[in-house]
């Protein structure tokens, strides 16, 4: 029988729940992401300055270590602040930023390339869950050095120092996890859309990198030409910052407003899941 003679049945079976469609594409590529050696060099240069910092946990910890090596002096630099945990959360968002370019232009181009999104979006999955899903990759990998790590040197603190010092500085944990969401919701944006409208993937991992570069330049020659400080809140790492510093009831610094930054980074959020979904179509109509 001739296939256009054949009446069409929709499925009528069974469906599998909502999440573990969602996580059907997640599975696969960290599976292919940790079978990368790249992936796994990037991984572990980043795991060093954790390793040093929960060291420096350790020793702030045991005065016995540093009795004779300078008193009050000593004491004060080893403490345990919301100085310690910004330093920490500044140098593992670079990590973060580096190990998106590396994984994350391989999650959209090849399927735009290859036309595989009809196949996708054929089946019981809507472009937001295909976005979403594409997302649940990235935010599983930069977890791995921001969160995780983050959040065991929190629990090592509290592990040394006792319940005391928690009660009265519990608003880092919250730092540390509001503050590296926040950062890798828009580092994964970043690299998304750069996978979507780059095919090669080097050059789209260059421009992820480039993004955060050309957005800090941009702020710094704003603020010089028109002697302003508000430009500081188009620069993502400066404007962060900020928004960390509040989180964790610091002194903010000098610019604009933790809720100015928030603003801008919703913004700079919104703009990029726009030029995603406009890119991610299941059919393309050529003019």
């Amino acid at each position: 029988m001739a296939v256009y003679k054949r009446g069409y049945q929709r499925y009528v079976g069974p469906r599998t729940k909502h999440w573990e469609r969602l996580m059907v594409m997640p599975r696969f590529s960290w599976q292919r992401l940790i079978g990368q050696k790249v992936t796994i060099v990037a991984l572990a240069v980043s795991m060093v300055w954790p390793l040093m910092c929960a060291a420096f946990i350790y020793v702030a910890n045991h005065a016995e270590l540093w009795q004779g090596l300078g008193g009050g002096g000593m004491s004060k630099f080893l403490e345990i602040d919301g100085r310690f945990f910004e330093v920490f959360m500044n140098a593992q968002a670079v990590f973060a930023t580096i190990l998106a370019a590396i994984a994350g232009p391989g999650l959209i181009a090849p399927d735009l390339t290859n036309n595989a999104l009809p196949l996708y979006f054929s089946r019981p999955l809507t472009r937001g869950d295909y976005i979403l899903s594409r997302l649940i990759v990235l935010l599983g990998m930069l977890s791995l050095v921001t969160l995780v790590p983050g959040l065991l040197l929190f629990v090592m603190q509290v592990g040394l120092a006792g319940w005391g010092w928690l009660s009265g500085h519990w608003v880092y944990a919250w730092g540390v996890f509001g503050g590296f969401t926040l950062w890798i919701g828009l580092v994964s944006l970043v690299a998304m859309a750069c996978s979507a409208y780059v095919k090669w993937r080097v050059i789209a991992g260059a421009l992820v990198l480039g993004v955060f570069s050309v957005l800090a330049g941009a702020a710094s020659m704003i603020n010089l030409v028109f002697r302003v400080d508000w430009g500081r809140a188009i620069n993502p790492a400066m404007a962060m910052n900020q928004i960390w510093r509040t989180m964790m009831a610091m002194e903010p610094l000098n610019g604009p407003s933790a809720l100015e930054c928030a603003i801008a980074m919703g913004l700079m959020g919104a703009v990029l899941l726009a030029a995603l979904s406009r890119k991610l179509r299941p059919v393309e109509v050529v003019k």
